[in-house]
């Protein structure tokens, strides 16, 4: 997965929130390559409450960092 994330400059904070998602996402792919394993596992994850806060907790600390990398979207 070579130059798939160029930068973390985003034009806007919701560009910036959508690059934390696919930070996240690619994460999971890198850690469990197989598409398969991924799908089956789905539907477990998608009913623990605690494993959806736990990537909600991801994504934030991804869309702090694009964030700051942005200096929170603050010209001049």
């Amino acid at each position: 997965m070579s130059d798939w994330l160029p930068s973390l400059i985003t034009k806007t904070p919701t560009e910036g929130y959508d690059l934390a998602v696919k930070l996240a996402r690619v994460a999971v792919k890198l850690t469990q390559p197989d598409a398969a394993v991924r799908d089956r596992l789905r539907p477990e994850y998608a009913e623990d409450a605690d494993a959806l806060i736990a990537i909600s907790q991801v994504v934030a600390t991804h869309f702090a960092t694009v964030a700051a990398a942005n200096d929170y979207w603050r010209q001049g």
